[in-house]
Order: structure tokens, then sequence, then C-alpha cells
């Protein structure tokens, strides 16, 4: 049973890989001043970067969590959301509110996909 990691830090890793099965680490913004739509596209950016080095893209979404510090953004974060997901693949996903680690976080997004 081979399981890989990438970016292994002293807490956690951003992604790990077992049996074809892509797993990412909660994504978060790192510019917390931006708004809604600025924090999503730049977590959108970071899920499309590790997917792609785990062998994976955003057509092979298997799952998505979405939390959300305020539902008052949900709007907000779907915009970007449909504006970025492809068409024809969206896959299954919850979205919650929640209070994240930093109040500063807007969103924070968990994916679950397979290697293509």
């Amino acid at each position: 049973m081979e399981i890989k990691r990438l970016h292994v830090g002293k807490r956690m890793s951003e992604a790990a890989i077992h049996n074809g099965t892509v797993y990412l680490a909660g994504q978060v913004a790192t510019d917390a001043a931006q708004d809604i739509g600025g924090q999503t596209r730049e977590v959108l950016s970071q899920i499309d970067s590790l997917l792609a080095q785990a062998g994976s893209d955003k057509t092979c979404i298997l799952m998505c969590q979405i939390y959300l510090s305020n539902l008052s953004n949900f709007d907000g974060m779907n915009q970007v959301w449909e504006a970025w997901v492809a068409s024809g693949c969206t896959p299954p996903r919850a979205t919650v509110q929640a209070q994240l680690a930093k109040p500063e976080w807007l969103i924070e997004m968990v994916i679950t996909a397979a290697q293509i």
C-alpha cells in the first residue's frame, strides 16, 4: 500500500494520493485581505495547482466541501465557482457555514479527486 504525500509539513501535508484518489487538505487564501470573490479565486487556483501536481484536474473532482465563515458570501462564492468549474463535470458538493481557524479567512475548500 503506497501513499504519496505532497508538500509535507510538520503539521500536515497539502495532499495525499492513494489508490488513484487524491485528497487535498483544506485550502484557504494566503491574501486574506481580499473579498469573497478574490479569496475564492485564489483557493481555486491553489486547487488547480495541487491537482496538477497530483496527476489530476478539476474535471476529476469526486467531492468538494466548502466552508464559508458567513453564508452571506454564498452568492459571491458561487459566481466564481460557476465560472471555474468544468461544464458537465460539476462534482457533488456541500457548503456549510463554519468558524474558520482565522477570522480573516472567508472560505476554505476540501477536495477529493480521481487521478487522470
